[in-house]
């Protein structure tokens, strides 16, 4: 018998979301597992994700934050795509911003023609509440422009820092970007994550998301 914990649900009201639940169950081996404390697990995770930078001797919410994009192929089943012309991939542009950890505190999804400056400000207002406390944001030089560093002042009033490689024709790692770089590593970990196999964006999405849960009950 394990503790209970805040985040939990009475089993009565479980039992209200139990059958969507098991409508999808394919027809497998015998579920070793309580439905319930699976789902209690989940929501631990989803409830207590300030934990881990707590545990870690942080603040629940992060003060810094490193954005950036990843360019990805579609498969053949995939609907919603668009072209990059810089990276010259067909497909959607998987938009995170983590913090120092690589721990994610946004995720924003869009068809690969899309913008890194305008997808970042999107994911930016869509998830301010999460990033209340941000007082800083470092991206490469393609989110250069003080319109972009403009928006984010006034979204969250967080000031934009730009780091640009050095002009020497010489691999150099960035200072602290290499960290959002780990965090697209760890979704590659996930074979279906290598293209992107999904027919829409929020499914897309909800996979990714799927991943990063992954990761952080492996921390717990």
């Amino acid at each position: 018998m394990r503790k209970s914990y805040p985040s939990d649900i009475s089993r009565e009201q479980f039992e209200k979301i139990r059958p969507i639940l098991e409508s999808s169950k394919k027809k497998t081996r015998p579920r070793k597992l309580d439905l319930y404390e699976v789902f209690c697990a989940v929501l631990y995770v989803l409830k207590s994700f300030g934990e881990v930078r707590v545990n870690n001797g942080r603040k629940e919410k992060t003060s810094f934050c490193i954005i950036d994009a990843q360019s990805v192929k579609n498969t053949d089943t995939a609907e919603e795509k668009g072209y990059d012309t810089g990276k010259k991939i067909s497909g959607i542009k998987r938009h995170i911003a983590v913090d120092t950890q690589g721990l994610p505190h946004a995720i924003h999804i869009t068809t690969a023609e899309a913008t890194d400056r305008s997808s970042a400000v999107k994911m930016v207002k869509n998830a301010k509440a999460n990033l209340s406390e941000v007082k800083n944001i470092l991206v490469d030089a393609g989110y250069t422009g003080e319109n972009f560093a403009t928006q984010i002042k006034k979204t969250i009033g967080a000031t934009v820092e730009v780091i640009k490689r050095s002009e020497l024709h010489t691999f150099v790692v960035l200072p602290k970007r290499w960290v959002v770089e780990r965090s697209f590593a760890w979704l590659e970990k996930c074979r279906r994550l290598w293209k992107n196999c999904e027919r829409k964006l929020n499914t897309s999405l909800q996979m990714i998301v799927l991943s990063f849960i992954s990761l952080l009950l492996r921390r717990f």
